[in-house]
């Protein structure tokens, strides 16, 4: 059975947890009391960033997310092992919401323990009207 990309992501949903963008933002604003570490992840392309981006956000093209999460610089610097990063609750932002979910399904079965795909990607993000940023 030959199945596209947007039936992909939908088969594969249920095994990804996903939040909304007004729980991102809940999430970014406030301060954790357990010691983790929100992580943000923006996984679109470099000429989608263009559009902006949210505030503190990581770059990773979703292409080479497997192979340049564990040597990404500002990661780098925060979580010095792999295995602390995959102890911290990471999100996972691009466009619509589809390719996150399949970036999480990585990130799980690479041992990522707190994955999370933002539902409706960064267009539900600025749809909300929450503030945005320019990376590039």
């Amino acid at each position: 059975m030959l199945i596209d990309g947007r039936e992909l992501v939908e088969s594969l949903r249920s095994q990804v947890q996903e939040i909304s963008a007004a729980q991102l933002h809940d999430i970014l604003h406030k301060i954790p009391h357990d010691g983790t570490q929100a992580v943000l992840i923006d996984i679109r392309e470099v000429a989608e960033i263009a559009a902006g981006t949210i505030a503190n956000a990581v770059l990773i093209p979703r292409g080479v997310l497997e192979m340049q999460i564990s040597s990404e610089e500002s990661l780098k610097r925060r979580f010095p092992t792999l295995e602390m990063l995959a102890e911290q609750p990471v999100y996972l932002l691009c466009r619509s919401g589809a390719r996150s979910v399949l970036s999480a399904i990585s990130l799980q079965q690479m041992g990522f323990k707190h994955v999370y795909s933002v539902a409706g990607g960064f267009l539900a993000w600025q749809a909300a009207g929450y503030e945005c940023t320019n990376k590039i």
